[in-house]
């Protein structure tokens, strides 16, 4: 069973998301919070697994109450839900250590899934959300981006490589694994060292160096 504490100033969201989440066998509300820092205080009480954060909320914004979160010894995994995309709000979220980042307009179903998997360790963005850094870096850094994606992905290995266009597709571990015929953990060693050879720090990353080469659309 997955523990999950509601924090948003919205009395109709948190409603919404408690209909929403009590349906799954596998999913517990243990709570509500009305903004950051009584998040933080519910967090403390409740060792929630997930904490679904808003951003923009009184007294302490989510980015904050997430950034608190995350620098504790044992911290919950952090799920911003918002209904800003705008880039600054990804970045910002993403630095301080959330582990995803949706829309509020992201389907029911969605929502449920990017919970289960970064309950099990996997980072989840919305591919619009994906789509704004991808766009933002390349606005950003010029023509050179894709020269230097390729000769980055040029020390992974062909399995490796493999594993990368994986995640710039979005994929999670178990989904990469069915997809390439491999266990969870072989994955997961790919992974690493997909993130060392790469020098990165997130899947993100990875996913704009794999676009950047147009390796995926």
């Amino acid at each position: 069973m997955t523990t999950v504490l509601l924090v948003d100033d919205d009395p109709l969201v948190r409603s919404a998301l408690r209909l929403m989440l009590g349906g799954q066998p596998d999913l517990d509300v243990v709570g509500e919070a009305v903004d950051g820092h009584d998040g933080l205080a519910q967090a403390t009480r409740l060792t929630p697994d997930v904490v679904l954060m808003d951003i923009r909320m009184p007294k302490l914004n989510g980015i904050e109450a997430t950034k608190a979160l995350r620098e504790r010894t044992e911290p919950p995994r952090v799920i911003v839900l918002t209904t800003f995309d705008a880039d600054e709000y990804v970045l910002e979220a993403l630095a301080v250590g959330a582990d995803g980042f949706l829309l509020k307009d992201t389907a029911p179903e969605e929502i449920v899934t990017a919970i289960r998997k970064v309950a099990s360790g996997d980072p989840m963005l919305s591919p619009s959300v994906t789509r704004t850094l991808i766009d933002k870096v390349r606005r950003e850094d010029g023509d050179d981006r894709a020269q230097e994606a390729e000769r980055r992905l040029a020390s992974l290995t062909d399995r490796e490589r493999e594993v990368a266009m994986a995640i710039g597709r979005g994929l999670a571990n178990a989904e990469i694994a069915e997809t390439l015929f491999l266990s969870v953990p072989t994955v997961k060693a790919h992974v690493s060292r997909v993130f060392d050879k790469l020098g990165v720090s997130n899947r993100v990353q990875i996913a704009i160096c794999v676009h950047d080469a147009g390796l995926v659309d």
